[in-house]
């Protein structure tokens, strides 16, 4: 659409004069709410061809790990087939948690708050703003009936959505108070209804890491907390500024809040002499954090030398030698190095079960899940034959179609595993660590180290290399 703009025959957005160009940008913006709106629309309708029924019609008997019904809105609003989420996912280039996501808040929209609905579709709000709010009408605690949610529905509705994330707070407080739905606390104010939902957090934003390697933390503690912490800071910057720190002031209640997550959370302890074990000061060892960075190696002479930039597998980000070095020299901290593996190699085992050696061969292969647009971390999937593993094939002097080998194995979380096992989907390793899904409605797509994409459907598929899996059989394990 931008190329078709700026070409010739549209004479481009730089002929247009200012009045054009905000009266273009309204226009634009009006279209995007407007195809928001009908998004949730659509992605109502999924969930209404895609009922609980459909499942029960679909099979003839129950299958542990079996598709089942799933309550992604709140009280009232529909049940639906959870498998059926997977593939709006994959349409929409978004991971199948998203659109559970999405799906969940056009059936709390539709069913549970119709007024807000109403106004979304009559473009008066915003489609994202309303999934705000349902949001966090389907996650309250205690859960809100469909009276409670009605009830935020009528005050949201009456100010055309327009309401912060403190106030819709107290609104949903409110409706929880005056719908008696909170357990009586005797230790509670019946008249503050507000403070019934307990404000206290800390978040920390790992989403958005900073290039100079730093996070942002955000928490609401009670007040005397917050008054210990900030001397427990103002003292820590302050020993730092006196051991010979020049780093600004904020550095160093940053550098001290650091300090304090090592070492002060067991003070208790050590004064007690009981509990964690000790260091050679006496102090109690920091408690432990596991992390695992991962560096491409190569040798000058007899040295090792590791690139200067390598990956945090846990956060799946970059991460700076020097920054390893430098928690390298806590003396408190520990380091494990371990040998290196060889991810182009084919390892293999005639058993079934896969041995760590391979299993972690496979995790630091694939990263992630390789569903497409799944982002669970590998380390905790499964790790899956791509091809059936024949359990009867030895005893029946068969050879094996799904051997335990590096190039039939990929990981998958436990969902997309059990979507694999019981439905049409299906997918084949076309290189190491590059799948191509293709889905029960035909659609194709592509999984590598580098993210996701759809496999247009005018491309030929790859050649035959690792044959296809096969359709499953039955409740057999994989």
């Amino acid at each position: 659409m931008i190329e078709a703009l700026a070409g010739p025959e549209a004479g481009g957005v730089e002929d247009l004069t200012a009045s054009d160009l905000l009266a273009l940008a309204r226009d634009q913006r009006i279209a995007e709410d407007m195809a928001a709106a009908q998004l949730l629309v659509t992605a109502a309708r999924w969930a209404d061809l895609h009922p609980p029924e459909s499942i029960h019609s679909a099979a003839a008997f129950t299958v542990p790990g079996s598709e089942h019904e799933e309550p992604i809105a709140g009280e009232g609003a529909p049940l639906v087939a959870e498998f059926c989420l997977a593939e709006l996912g994959g349409v929409l280039g978004t991971s199948t948690t998203a659109a559970k996501k999405l799906v969940g808040h056009a059936l709390e929209l539709r069913h549970r708050l119709p007024r807000l609905w109403a106004l979304v579709l009559a473009g008066r709000v915003p489609a994202w703003r309303a999934r705000l709010v349902a949001e966090r009408t389907i996650h309250a605690t205690p859960a809100l009936t469909p009276e409670a949610a009605g009830f935020v529905d009528a005050q949201v509705a009456a100010v055309a959505g327009k309401v912060g994330p403190a106030q819709l707070d107290r609104l949903v407080a409110e409706a929880i108070k005056r719908f008696d739905l909170a357990e009586a606390d005797p230790a509670a104010d019946p008249e503050d209804g507000y403070l019934s939902v307990d404000p206290r957090h800390v978040t920390i934003h790992d989403e958005d890491v900073h290039f100079a390697g730093t996070m942002r933390l955000e928490a609401e503690l009670d007040i005397a907390d917050a008054v210990d912490l900030d001397r427990a800071l103002a003292h820590g910057a302050a020993m730092l500024k006196a051991l010979g720190s020049d780093a600004p002031l904020g550095a160093r209640r940053s550098a001290a809040l650091g300090d304090l997550a090592r070492t002060q959370t067991a003070l208790d302890l050590h004064a007690s002499g009981q509990g964690s074990p000790r260091d050679a000061d006496g102090l109690p060892v920091a408690r432990e954090v596991v992390l695992h960075a991962h560096f491409d190696a190569g040798f000058a002479g007899e040295a090792t030398v590791f690139g200067p930039t390598g990956r945090m597998e846990e956060r799946r980000r970059l991460v700076l030698l020097d920054e390893v070095k430098d928690w390298c020299a806590d003396s408190r901290t520990k380091v494990t190095i371990k040998p290196v593996i060889d991810l182009n190699a084919q390892l293999h085992t005639d058993a079934y079960e896969v041995p760590d050696r391979i299993r972690e061969q496979v995790v630091l292969r694939d990263r992630t899940c390789v569903f497409p647009w799944c982002t669970r971390p590998a380390r905790g999937c499964d790790v899956d034959h791509v091809i059936e593993h024949d359990h009867d094939a030895a005893a029946e002097g068969r050879p094996q179609p799904g051997p335990t080998a590096t190039w039939n194995l990929a990981c998958l979380c436990r969902f997309h595993h059990r979507l694999k096992t019981h439905t049409a989907w299906t997918y084949r390793m076309t290189e190491p660590g590059v799948f191509e899904w293709t889905s029960p409605h035909g659609h194709r797509y592509r999984r590598d180290q580098t993210g996701s994409s759809p496999v247009d459907p005018a491309e030929p598929p790859d050649p035959p290399g690792i044959p296809r899996p096969r359709r499953p059989r039955g409740p057999r394990r994989r």
